[in-house]
């Protein structure tokens, strides 16, 4: 072997052992710089709120992208909001996992454009395939792969529910068997269709079962809360959003503008959901609802997710979520009500997904009635989901 031809070929080695000790070292320090936690684990309650807790047949939360670290969720971390041994733990019925594929650098409630992305090099780096690592529904697709991953590797104590049929055998089952959990998948930004509604079949068939048009900047279907423009939807859009319905996939506005959302209600009567915000009424933020809008998400039999971290709730603590959740039952009932954490979506929330206890704590203390909490804590996620998934 020449003398060059040797250099290049441990240069080579080299370079590989280098990203091999990066892929493994770097992103939990990623995970735990970007996911905090205001209150942390283990968590008291009282006895009659943890009373009620053990009572409650069902807990789900719409929203956390914990898919987007490169985490593993079989596994207990003492880092980040969710994994399935804490899921268990808080005896969660379903969590909703979105997939985050696109996020600008010096990401901000107020103006972005999709001109960056910050996601490209913790993709690489992450050492996921290599085609999901410039190509935005191949990340999405990389994602549901690694749910079904640890679906299949978690001995059945987890399950991905993607139809009626799913959630009704996961249901019997959980009643003889609480130590099984289960989740569904969901896009945050429909960038990640790539400008191509084929690729919305190609995502259902991954898995996912509920969709948002925009995230944190203006896209080819139209307007974000946090982009440039502040329009409505597109052509494109509205084309879009019918082929969801087509394929009962679960419509998600959250991080919609203002004029996207009303033209949603306007071209059609589906149910529709907000899977992580707040009431503007009670924290008034370009992140959260308008009363006019929660009270339409209620009138098309949807559900309003409320988020567990500051800016959507203006305190950083389980009561602020309380707070917002009683606000939105005053307003439109408790059956349209339910949790959005936004658990590992690189804020900082109030707890983990151990501290569920306390958001019924908090509850109680603002005189919601137990039946009431019953709906928000996870009652409304399955009934919804029973009448809005696919057969």
């Amino acid at each position: 072997m020449k003398k060059s031809t040797k250099i290049s070929a441990i240069l080579g080695v080299s370079l590989v052992i280098i990203y091999v000790m990066i892929t493994i070292l770097l992103p939990p320090k990623l995970d735990q710089k970007f996911n905090s936690i205001a209150i942390a684990a283990p968590y008291t309650v009282s006895a009659k709120a943890q009373e009620v807790y053990n009572s409650l047949d069902f807990v789900a939360d719409l929203h956390c992208d914990a898919l987007l670290w490169k985490r593993d969720l079989l596994e207990r971390n003492d880092f980040g909001a969710v994994d399935i041994p804490r899921m268990l733990d808080a005896n969660i019925g379903i969590q909703g996992f979105t997939i985050v594929t696109k996020s600008p650098k010096n990401m901000n409630f107020d103006k972005n454009t999709g001109d960056t992305d910050q996601i490209t090099l913790p993709y690489i780096l992450q050492g996921r395939p290599i085609s999901s690592w410039f190509d935005l529904c191949e990340r999405a697709i990389a994602q549901c792969e690694a749910l079904q991953e640890f679906e299949s590797e978690s001995d059945g104590s987890f399950r991905i529910i993607k139809s009626v049929a799913d959630l009704n055998a996961y249901l019997t089952d959980k009643k003889q068997n609480k130590s099984i959990t289960a989740g569904f998948l969901g896009i945050e930004g429909m960038h990640a269709i790539n400008g191509n509604l084929d690729n919305i079949d190609k995502l259902f068939d991954s898995g996912v079962r509920m969709m948002s048009p925009t995230h944190f900047f203006d896209n080819e279907l139209g307007s974000s809360a946090h982009g440039v423009l502040h329009e409505g939807l597109t052509d494109f859009g509205r084309n879009a959003i019918r082929r969801l319905r087509e394929k009962r996939i679960i419509l998600d506005i959250s991080h919609s503008s203002t004029m996207l959302i009303d033209e949603i209600f306007e071209m059609e009567s589906g149910p529709v959901v907000s899977s992580h915000t707040g009431a503007q009424g009670d924290c008034e933020t370009v992140r959260n609802l308008s009363d006019a809008h929660l009270i339409k998400i209620a009138a098309s039999n949807g559900l309003i997710g409320i988020a567990m971290f500051e800016p959507a709730t203006c305190g950083a603590s389980p009561a602020a979520t309380a707070r917002s959740i009683k606000y939105c039952i005053d307003l439109v009932g408790a059956d349209y009500v339910a949790l959005g954490s936004d658990f590992d979506g690189a804020i900082r929330t109030h707890t983990d997904i151990t501290g569920m206890p306390l958001y019924v704590e908090e509850m109680l203390r603002l005189a919601i009635s137990e039946e009431d909490i019953r709906k928000v804590m996870g009652e409304n996620v399955k009934r919804f989901l029973l009448n809005n998934l696919p057969e």
